[in-house]
């Protein structure tokens, strides 16, 4: 009777452990779903955040005056565009990458110290989104880190070549100055030929006399 009862005890302890044991398994699980769901609730926040910069920057370059550069040397410039004698405001505020949690961004320039063309976020973690974009965000299919993901410009005339994972952006080539378009001259009308003076003709008999 005391054995039966301590193989029952026994069973009753290993099914208690396996129990706890599968419990832990579903809690991880689901500790690990929301991690993934909250991430991809990041990516999404961070895609709506750089097309706001995309807008700001394409806003900038629409109001350009004439002569003047198309794209900001400075974030705080789309806040306060002081090319106008009342200063204009493109972007609201330099949003927080919500990735990193800060209000820092990397700057897509044209050249080493150029204007800005487009901003990434700073985070190197590998993106859960890889395909399926929107056309706006065209060229951000799989790629391996999320600075990869480049919120440019459309409208500043100046375009970023695209990249391989893993590098740098390639500046964009100055294009060569327009040619003045030379029109080849009409060529003057031939002028109008004269007829050659008719020979006089002799009176008829003048020949018959000659002779004479």
């Amino acid at each position: 009777m005391r054995i039966g009862r301590r193989r029952q005890g026994g069973f009753t302890y290993l099914g208690l452990i396996v129990f706890v044991f599968i419990i832990g398994l579903v809690g991880a699980a689901t500790l690990k779903v929301e991690a993934l769901l909250r991430r991809a609730q990041l990516e999404r926040e961070l895609l709506d955040t750089g097309m706001q910069f995309s807008l700001a920057l394409d806003s900038y370059a629409a109001a350009t005056p004439r002569g003047q550069p198309r794209a900001p040397m400075r974030l705080d410039e789309l806040l306060r565009d002081n090319r106008f004698p009342s200063p204009r405001r493109h972007l609201r505020k330099v949003f927080i990458d919500p990735v990193t949690g800060k209000a820092e961004w990397g700057l897509v320039r044209a050249g080493e110290a150029g204007p800005i063309l487009g901003v990434h976020s700073l985070s190197q973690a590998t993106p859960l989104k890889q395909a399926n974009f929107e056309p706006y965000f065209a060229g951000f299919e799989n790629r391996e880190h999320l600075a990869q993901w480049r919120f440019m410009a459309h409208e500043t005339g100046t375009q970023v070549q695209p990249v391989a994972p893993g590098q740098p952006p390639v500046p964009p080539a100055t294009p060569p100055p327009p040619q003045p378009t030379t029109l080849d001259p009409e060529p003057e009308p031939d002028p109008p030929q004269e007829d050659p003076p008719s020979k006089p003709q002799e009176p008829p008999g003048q020949d018959q006399d000659s002779g004479n």
